[in-house]
């Protein structure tokens, strides 16, 4: 099992949260998502996810991954 961490802008609120975290853990492999709205930070944990994916979940959702 591997761990992803990204930084995602724009989440202001726990809906912000809810909907990145519906999305995400959507994308085939993944197993969890965690997800901390005072820093941005996404923590994706599964069995080798699709980076290119996770991101097009995260972009879905209404958000961008910094950097």
């Amino acid at each position: 099992m591997s761990v992803i961490t990204y930084t995602v802008t724009g989440m202001t609120c726990g809906h912000c949260v809810s909907s990145v975290k519906e999305e995400v853990g959507e994308v085939p492999g993944v197993t969890g998502v965690e997800v901390d709205l005072g820093s941005g930070r996404v923590e994706v944990s599964g069995d080798s996810p699709d980076d290119t994916a996770i991101r097009a979940a995260i972009k879905e959702a209404g958000y961008e991954v910094a950097g």
